[in-house]
């Protein structure tokens, strides 16, 4: 008779080496969350991918060829906005059916719609599942070491943010789509159509996206007021960031309380909002081909619609071939800083400027620390931001390199389209549809690396480092 309590023995000699690789690639990916994150954003694009290029999803039932169905993948599930086809017509019902699909996943991101699904099917969230979540929320989680817990989401506050996901994204989205459906049938489309398309422009106003369904875009709305400042609220909100909605909603009237990630996403979103908008007013008022020579006031809300967009909201009233070389610059510097963190919008986020100039600031005061309502930054978060802003500059630089090879496009409008789609923001100046397949490919990389956050990518290559239990002589380099 066997022992049970002796090991047995593995009878095929490659099952047990088979057995240990594979658990260990399971530990490696259960312990980094960004690891994982980025398989699952690979998984999801090429499963779009594939659907998209099935005879269903093409209005004309023809199919749609493999380069812009990865293109087409990669802007829905990283909630860009950019395209090689005429999303209006190129797609059927269900082709659009997809896109809306793939813009919520991609929109909460793909670990908190993965932990949401298990908490709505288990009915509670286990550790792991936190973890996930966690990094999925603060960028900082996915590195090794002690999380400090006085951050913009603790451990034990994931769950009530999964819910903040889940209820805000239906709530906002179902509202504006109702508020948005009005406008709609005045602008003279059937009943049925309008109310798909309200509900469509309501998931990409707040997914941050930037599709329409029609094929005249904005155009039937250029002068409807309340439509064009419902798409700015859905931007706004969706571009502020999950952790923030959630302070708001449970502290809305104690701000003292509010977590300084939460005051400084709020005041630096404002002054870039505002700014962009007094720029645009500034350097376009003498510019009869976009909004120069209309009224002072329709030239300061179409100067707000435009500072709002560019931060990642991709609806757009002017052609960008239009545009001012330097508001065209402008507008690369916006796209570039993109909306808040743990939310619908791309960027290097505007924590991250924020970060950078407390910095700046306190090395012009002499001080060793940042400060900013009351509380003490530390370092380790200037580190990130750092990282962030050197990494992304590094995509845009690469990929505007080889995108001018390819094309030979001028540098601003090629420039244009890299930040447009490194930021997910969705702007276009024309390049894209005229991109070759190498093309196509090359920009549906950059989205990927930009919705995946530079943060997430150097997180997952650091992952197998070892401590460093030794420290070095210290030399100071001179800089500057």
């Amino acid at each position: 008779m066997l022992d049970r309590t002796e090991p047995v023995p593995l009878r095929v000699g490659g099952t047990r080496r088979r057995t240990t690789r594979f658990g260990r690639v399971a530990t490696v990916l259960r312990s980094s969350p960004s690891r994982l994150a980025i398989l699952v954003f690979i998984a999801l694009i090429f499963l779009f991918t594939v659907l998209f290029m099935t005879p269903w999803a093409a209005a004309d039932r023809a199919g749609t060829d493999f380069a812009d169905a990865l293109f087409t993948a990669a802007s829905v599930v990283c909630v860009t906005g950019l395209s090689t086809v005429d999303m209006a017509t190129h797609w059927s019902v269900f082709g659009k059916v997809l896109v809306v699909i793939g813009t919520q996943i991609g929109a909460v991101g793909v670990l908190t719609f993965a932990s949401i699904l298990g908490l709505f099917v288990t009915r509670k969230l286990g550790l792991r599942a936190k973890l996930m979540a966690a990094g999925d929320s603060n960028p900082l989680r996915t590195h090794h070491g002690a999380v400090p817990e006085g951050q913009a989401v603790r451990l034990g506050e994931v769950g009530t943010l999964l819910a903040t996901v889940a209820v805000s994204t239906l709530t906002i989205e179902i509202a504006l789509g109702l508020l948005l459906l009005p406008s709609v049938l005045i602008a003279g489309i059937p009943f049925w159509t309008a109310v798909g398309d309200s509900f469509y422009y309501a998931a990409m106003a707040f997914t941050n996206t930037g599709f329409a369904p029609n094929a005249d875009g904005l155009t039937p709305f250029a002068h409807d007021y309340w439509f064009l400042s419902l798409l700015m609220v859905g931007v706004v909100a969706g571009s502020i960031g999950f952790p923030v909605i959630r302070a708001l909603t449970k502290q809305l009237r104690t701000p003292r309380r509010w977590p300084i990630h939460v005051k400084l996403t709020l005041a630096t979103s404002a002054v870039l909002l505002v700014g962009g908008a007094i720029v645009y007013i500034a350097l376009e008022a003498s510019n009869p081909t976009t909004f120069g020579e209309e009224g002072a006031g329709r030239t300061a809300f179409q100067a707000l619609f435009l500072s709002t967009m560019t931060r990642s909201g991709g609806f757009s009233l002017v052609d960008f071939d239009q545009l001012n070389g330097s508001s065209l610059l402008v507008t690369d510097m916006l796209m570039f800083i993109g909306g808040g963190s743990a939310s619908t919008a791309g960027g290097i986020k505007v924590t991250t400027l924020a970060v950078l100039f407390l910095a700046a600031v306190a090395e012009a005061r002499g001080r060793r620390s940042m400060e900013a309502f009351g509380r003490r930054i530390p370092s380790d978060v200037l580190r990130v931001a750092v990282a962030v802003v050197l990494w992304g500059a590094t995509i845009v630089a690469v990929a505007t390199v080889v995108l001018l090879q390819i094309t030979h496009e001028s540098l601003d409008r090629v420039l244009f389209e890299v930040i447009s789609a490194f930021a997910t923001c969705g702007l276009s100046s024309g390049v894209s549809g005229n991109l070759p397949e190498s093309g196509k490919y090359v920009l549906a990389a950059t989205m990927f690396l930009g919705r995946v956050g530079t943060v997430t990518i150097a997180a997952a290559l650091a992952a197998s480092q070892s401590r460093q239990l030794f420290r070095r002589p210290e030399e100071r380099p001179i800089v500057g």
